[in-house]
């Protein structure tokens, strides 16, 4: 099992509404890193969703319920998320910059990056929220 962070613009596609639809295939990544990243994703391995934008903050927790790959679009992974329960209080980009587990995270190394590996104490640190 994994741990991600998934970045995304809550004024496209927030937190809340995952937990309204219950689950989405998360699509719009382009960048190839971030790519390369959802295709190693695996069924069962935990994310945290963060709202870009205004807000910076880590926001709730889901779940790799599925995962498909296309042959005929290689560069198009099927990653879906299923919600699970928000943080009950938001973890700030600030407060993870100030902590020495992201020191070398592409979180705050690789700022528009929209999907990150995550430890599993940096993952425990996002979850506490």
């Amino acid at each position: 099992m994994a741990d991600w962070l998934v970045k995304t613009e809550p004024g496209d596609y927030a937190f809340e509404k995952l937990t309204k639809e219950k689950e989405t295939v998360w699509t719009g990544v382009r960048n190839p890193v971030a790519i390369k990243h959802l295709k190693s994703m695996k069924k069962g391995d935990r994310v945290i969703v963060y709202h870009t934008g205004d807000e910076k903050s880590a926001v709730g927790e889901a779940v790799v319920s599925s995962k498909e790959d296309d042959p005929k679009q290689p560069s198009e992974p099927r990653v879906t998320l299923r919600a699970g329960k928000p943080l009950e209080n938001p973890i700030p980009l600030a407060e993870i910059k100030s902590s020495p587990l992201f020191s070398e995270s592409p979180l705050v190394r690789i700022g528009r990056l929209s999907v990150v590996p995550l430890t599993a104490a940096q993952y425990a640190f996002l979850a506490r929220g």
